[in-house]
């Protein structure tokens, strides 16, 4: 999970404006932010198989926004998959 701070550093990154908190672009980033806390929680744990099929998940939910916003606006979509070093 997390933190707040974290969260909020995560939103003003990525945010298009100053009240952006639910865009594709910041959904993807606390996603990614949120799946590399949990992949690194499973090389230490790699038996916790809830945990496992909560990154799993997360993994699909970001899949699914980032084909939205390449739909949308491919220019967007490049320049987020640059920032969160992705591609």
């Amino acid at each position: 999970m997390l933190a707040t701070k974290k969260k909020q550093a995560v939103i003003k990154k990525n945010q298009r404006h100053d009240t952006d908190t639910g865009s594709s672009e910041v959904q993807v980033s606390i996603l990614s932010e949120k799946i590399n806390e949990l992949a690194s929680h499973l090389k230490k744990h790699n038996k916790d198989n809830h945990s496992r099929r909560g990154l799993i998940k997360m993994v699909a939910d970001r899949r699914k926004h980032l084909k939205y916003l390449e739909r949308k606006d491919k220019t967007k979509y490049d320049a987020l998959i640059k920032k969160i070093k992705l591609g």
